[in-house]
């Protein structure tokens, strides 16, 4: 089987590293930290083999360089990540890669960029999904338009819902507060934010997270819910979507 080795590295981020015991190959799932993702390889006695970078922003492809110079790696990623590194294998929606005879679909979750891109391994049940989705959020819509990202999360709806979603931020009590605000009559919701509250009071992370609890949870995945609709408006959901996520934004 796969294994995810989960650390914290800069203010809010995660890192991931993806290892294939069969193969002995390693993804490093972005790289807010070059230097940190080397250091704790080479505690797990792995060794980097490949990037998979989701989108450009440079607390997701900034360390591309360092550990491309210290391992040799291939870096694989959306052709916007150019803006900041090289790219040895360009990947877009519909594309396949693989890690040892494991295969990752690469997904269209525009909007937080334009480019970016999620990676779900169906037969792992797990998506590394970046900033396009949060435990109980999603990210900025410093790019895109609200149908283009509406339709992002749409297609992340459709995994199986046993799908484990890592994400790439701690950013879960901030949204669940928001998540209060949007849908405060959501029992399974407030059941949630005091599990997160519990969590981070132990000093534990909250991802990843199961997308079968996010869809009956996370707002901006429940764009379609009439009640959500009702209370924030919006002839259909990429509208109410954008209600949510200006509120969000101004919350």
């Amino acid at each position: 089987m796969l294994e995810v080795h989960q650390f914290p590295c800069l203010s809010d981020n995660y890192g991931f590293l993806l290892h294939d015991p069969e193969s002995g190959e390693t993804a490093a799932i972005d790289t807010p930290d070059g230097a940190e993702y080397l250091k704790q390889a080479d505690a797990k006695g792995w060794k980097i083999t490949h990037i998979w970078n989701t989108h450009w922003h440079p607390d997701h492809a900034g360390g591309n360089g360092a550990i491309k110079d210290a391992t040799g790696c291939e870096i694989v990623a959306p052709k916007e990540v150019e803006r900041i590194s090289p790219i040895d294998n360009l990947i877009a929606h519909g594309d396949k890669v693989k890690l040892g005879e494991w295969e990752a679909e690469v997904v269209d979750v525009s909007g937080h960029t334009n480019g970016h891109i999620a990676l779900h391994i169906p037969k792992a049940r797990m998506a590394f999904v970046g900033d396009s989705v949060f435990a109980l959020g999603c990210g900025r819509m410093f790019e895109g338009e609200p149908q283009q990202f509406w339709d992002s999360l749409d297609r992340v709806r459709q995994w199986p819902q046993d799908t484990t979603l890592y994400c790439a931020h701690e950013y879960t009590q901030s949204n669940a507060k928001f998540a209060l605000h949007a849908d405060p009559d959501n029992v399974e919701l407030q059941l949630y934010s005091d599990e997160i509250d519990a969590k981070r009071e132990r000093g534990e992370p909250t991802v990843p997270m199961q997308l079968g609890r996010e869809l009956k949870t996370n707002p901006f995945l429940r764009a379609d819910a009439n009640d959500l609709r009702k209370r924030w408006g919006g002839s259909n959901p990429a509208e109410t979507f954008a209600a949510l996520r200006t509120a969000k934004d101004n919350f």
